[in-house]
């Protein structure tokens, strides 16, 4: 394989942009919970087999997508590479290693070319219902919000993990919309898949390595350059949020 040429290269890139959004409205349109359906309460994105993300939807919302970018890396430390196989399928709502709170549950998707892992999809969206006290701000530590899932395999080899999906279905006020929840997710990151697989064949490429390392480059070089346009000084800002019994001044 040669490495693709610079028009190549931004043809992949304009591509994976595509395949991440048809990975976004793929778990629109099977979601379960309104809130992503109606709302789009969700993120999804491809990333490279070091856990960083070359393209996001733009679909979804930021703090979905600012928190899912630092949640493959978890993955990846909890379940290497070398122990991922094709069919698997891993998910938390982890507050502190992927989401925001227990209500947002990431499903992270490997994807292998023959025996060798060339991507990882990602996925996030907020399931209506996750047990606790219910959706609000009564609840004072984390056990009051929720069942707390660590990273798991919702899926080892193509084959269902039965007890998380029992122990999921068990502390939850909707077992039957929570389930399909977590199947939208795993969903969403097989047509990412499909299309990913599709997409490398058709350009002749084993991997991403070398449209990765441009992408990155060139995301690095922006954001540098827009850095350099912003004037030296101090910033200020205020805002009033709702707050709970009365207003709060940020």
């Amino acid at each position: 394989m040669t490495a693709p040429d610079a028009l190549t290269l931004q043809l992949l890139w304009s591509r994976l942009i595509a395949i991440v959004e048809e990975q976004a409205q793929t778990l629109i349109r099977t979601a379960f919970s309104a809130t992503v359906r109606e709302a789009g309460d969700l993120s999804a994105g491809v990333f490279d087999t070091k856990g960083r993300m070359l393209a996001q939807a733009v679909t979804g919302t930021p703090g979905h997508v600012n928190a899912m970018a630092a949640s493959v890396g978890y993955f990846l430390k909890r379940f290497p590479p070398s122990t991922l196989n094709p069919g698997d399928v891993l998910v938390t709502n982890d507050p502190w290693e992927g989401t925001g709170h227990l209500n947002d549950f990431t499903v992270v998707t490997p994807v292998f070319r023959g025996a060798r892992l060339v991507a990882l999809f990602a996925a996030t969206s907020h399931i209506a219902d996750v047990g606790g006290l219910g959706f609000g701000p009564d609840a004072r530590q984390v056990f009051e919000e929720g069942l707390l899932v660590p990273i798991s395999k919702l899926f080892a080899g193509g084959v269902r993990n039965d007890t998380l999906f029992e122990l999921i279905r068990a502390n939850v006020r909707d077992p039957f919309a929570a389930e399909g929840d977590l199947y939208s997710l795993a969903a969403c990151n097989a047509a990412g898949e499909r299309s990913l697989l599709a997409t490398l064949g058709e350009f002749g490429l084993d991997s991403l390595d070398e449209a990765g390392a441009v992408i990155f480059e060139n995301s690095r070089a922006a954001m540098l350059e827009e850095v350099r346009r912003v004037p030296f000084g101090v910033y200020e800002n205020a805002m009033r949020i709702d707050g709970y019994d009365s207003h709060i001044d940020l």
